[in-house]
């Protein structure tokens, strides 16, 4: 299990060289307050002064330190005694010739050695100022030291700045919220061990460093506490309560060692020696507790624990790799590589986005789009849902009224009276409402247009990812395939401008629906014209004593000749009412029925007034009321039999014809935009891509890349080199080295 630690301290090196912090590797986090002692615990540790001291905050920057065990046998082949420089291999590099027992390494100094510790302490405070300043400031990037020596334990301990309150000098206004965010950082990591530091001569219930722990372990299942300073606790107290933990209890146990004191320090009093005094102070004050306090019991303990943390963390923190390692070799195929044959990049870039966007259409693109419809299934939409229930809402009859039926039917009949209802008052009228199916024609056209420009930002983000690389050729392929679109537009809508021209051409009143509907219409007339026929002459013969018989035949000839007109399919509509008592008004084909309709007011008088308006046009004195028939018709005038019967053939011949027209639009107009726009484009968009855009002169400036884009290929490389490095590492370990 010894083993586990410098396995740990490889993968650090191994992702320090790439400066991320990715991977979230087992290390002990020494949190504190200011002055309670830290770098005191950690120079314990170590056994030699490496550590800048002073008053106020002197640790200004995260301090990762790693401590690597050498035996003597390792140390003569760091000297050069042996040729056999495996073991080396397993910390990364070679360290041969160095004539010392203890030396250090930073990582910002590359491969420089230092066998001078106060050359060491001196590089820190160099460090520390070079990127915080000098004005008490701190930073959140780390340093990184490795101690080699055999007086020391495999650790990772990370030295934080200590907890403060108020800010002095030129520290800013929120310097402890500054450090309690860099604190949380590290101590959030759940690989970590949280090493809360409390001095003996303050009260324990008070710990910043006990709080902040809690914070990030609520459970206490990764925090271990010192106790500092025993030797400074007021005379007549000792501190044994809080070492059994029957004040605050802590899982990993609570530890208690003496640190050197400033004084100390100023006197060179070296580590070794006051180790000496801290073994004799515990065995003297708590001899209880002397052997499981003290600072080589600390360091024992935390090498313990941070085997079993290591062991336990292994298999996540390998699958973590594995993964990671996938994402980013991913990443760099998105990339690409390098650009050495212009020429056959360029013809391969555009072949691959002109087949994508014709797969799009076609629906068998490699990313299919699962949050909205995309390509041919939102142009089948358009085409079958938004533009077939479009189509659906539009009234046969929608815009018409009575009167402008009325008016075309009278426009069309000219100076002379009709016995029938004209044709070419149906054909003005249905040709009005046809011409109502262009508007929605014409958008559907637009809708598709639409879409296929947004096939055009679906291809460049989800299918060819290489075109993001070059923005210049992305910017181009746009442009190009907008301007195909723009041209096929109007010949498409040409298209379908004609499609609705060709429907108003020419009326074909033989069409078989169409004469099918006139056939059940005319069966339904014949059937009115016969129970109408038998009422009215049941109503003449019980007139036949006032009425004179030549008062009765003309309007019987005249009925007769109209229902003939009827049967025979010249005229279609509701046969003509003849009230009871007035055969008069039985008909409004001739001069008289014409004029009564026009004069005829919803508030007339009673029925023995109206002879006297049949009989006024025929009066010299009354002539220019025959005008009243260039007057509109009112809107509340009420309807004569013929006039309803008109307006209800019309209608429903208006109404059977447009279905008949509605429905072949809808037909065509999906054909007509596959083959002019959407075809059209699929079939030529690779011609007119090469055509455009395959050219010498423009090689060099299409296949431009972004000015990002070999830094993040390079960054990715080296990113993937540190996984696959560390799942190395990480497999070189043996099921025997856990146990």
């Amino acid at each position: 299990m010894e083993a586990l630690i410098p396995v740990i301290n490889k993968l650090q090196e191994v992702f320090n060289t790439v400066g991320a912090d990715i991977i979230q590797l087992p290390q002990i986090v020494v949190v504190g307050t200011q002055s309670s002692g830290k770098s005191s615990v950690l120079e314990s540790l170590v056994g030699r002064d490496l550590l800048p001291r002073g008053t106020g905050i002197v640790t200004r920057r995260p301090l990762i330190l790693q401590l690597v065990n050498i035996s003597p046998e390792e140390q003569r082949k760091a000297a050069g005694d042996d040729d056999d420089t495996s073991m080396w291999k397993s910390y990364g590099q070679l360290y041969k010739g160095i004539d010392a027992d203890e030396w250090g390494k930073f990582l910002h100094t590359k491969h420089k050695i230092y066998t001078d510790f106060d050359e060491i302490r001196q590089e820190i405070e160099n460090e520390t100022e070079r990127v915080s300043g000098g004005n008490k400031g701190i930073s959140a990037e780390p340093i990184h030291l490795r101690i080699f020596s055999p007086h020391v334990v495999n650790l990772t301990l990370v030295d934080l700045p200590g907890l403060t309150k108020v800010p002095v000098g030129d520290q800013p206004r929120d310097i402890e919220l500054q450090i309690k965010d860099l604190i949380l950082r590290y101590i959030s990591n759940p690989n970590s061990i949280i090493l809360s530091v409390t001095a003996a001569n303050t009260d324990m219930a008070t710990s910043e460093s006990l709080k902040i722990a809690r914070e990030a372990d609520p459970e206490g299942r990764r925090t271990l506490a010192v106790i500092t300073k025993l030797d400074l606790m007021d005379a007549g107290t000792d501190a044994m309560d809080v070492l059994m933990g029957r004040v605050i209890p802590v899982k990993l146990g609570i530890i208690g060692i003496v640190s050197r004191s400033q004084l100390d320090i100023n006197n060179k009093k070296i580590v070794a020696d006051a180790l000496k005094d801290e073994h004799a102070f515990l065995q003297k004050k708590y001899p209880s507790l002397a052997n499981r306090n003290g600072t080589k019991h600390l360091a024992k303990t935390l090498n313990r624990l941070l085997m079993h943390h290591i062991r336990d963390c292994l298999p996540e923190l390998k699958t973590r790799i594995n993964v990671l390692a996938a994402q980013y070799q991913s990443l760099l195929n998105s990339y690409g590589e390098p650009v050495e044959d212009k020429s056959a990049t360029l013809l391969q870039l555009i072949t691959k986005f002109a087949a994508e966007y014709c797969h799009t259409i076609e629906g068998t693109a490699k990313y299919i789009e699962t949050s909205e419809l995309c390509g041919g299934a939102r142009i089948c939409y358009i085409f079958h849902e938004t533009f077939g229930r479009t189509l659906e809402s539009v009234d046969a009859l929608g815009g018409l009224n009575t009167i402008d039926i009325l008016t075309a039917i009278r426009n069309a009949t000219g100076p002379r009276p009709a016995l029938f209802v004209p044709e070419i008052s149906f054909e003005l009228l249905v040709k009005r409402q046809i011409k109502r199916l262009e508007e929605p024609s014409l958008r559907c056209v637009e809708l598709v247009h639409e879409e296929m420009q947004r096939i055009i930002q679906h291809c460049s983000t989800y299918s060819t990812q290489e075109l993001l690389r070059f923005p210049k050729l992305h910017d181009a392929i746009v442009e190009v395939v907008t301007s195909l679109l723009r041209r096929r537009l109007p010949v498409t809508n040409d298209m379908v401008h004609n499609l609705v021209a060709i429907e108003l051409a020419y009326i074909n009143t033989k069409h078989p629906d169409f004469a099918d509907a006139c056939g059940v219409l005319n069966s339904n007339i014949e059937e009115q014209r016969r129970n109408r026929l038998a009422r009215d002459s049941h109503s003449l013969s019980r007139d036949k004593p006032t009425k004179a018989p030549s008062a009765m035949s003309a309007p019987s000839q005249e009925t007769s000749a109209v229902a003939s007109a009827e049967f025979e399919g010249k005229v279609s509509g509701k046969d003509v009412q003849v009230p009871n008592g007035n055969p008069d008004g039985a008909t409004t084909g001739n001069w008289r029925g014409m004029l009564k309709g026009s004069v005829s007011k919803p508030d007339e008088g009673p029925s023995e007034d109206k002879p006297k308006l049949l009989v006024a046009p025929g009066s010299p004195h009354r002539g220019p009321s025959v005008n009243f028939l260039d007057v509109r018709v009112p809107v509340s005038r009420k309807l004569s039999a013929r006039e309803q019967r008109d307006c209800e053939v019309i209608e429903r011949l208006i109404k059977s014809y447009f279905l008949i027209v509605r429905k072949n639009i809808q037909d065509s107009v999906p054909k007509a935009v596959m083959n002019f726009l959407v075809n059209y484009v699929k079939d030529n968009l690779q011609s007119e891509l090469v055509g455009q855009l395959y050219k010498s002169m423009l090689l060099e400036d299409l296949l431009t890349e972004s000015e990002d884009m070999a830094q993040r290929r390079k960054e990715a490389a080296d990113m993937l080199k540190a996984l696959q490095r560390a799942s190395q590492v990480i497999a070189e370990i043996r099921e025997t080295h856990l146990w």
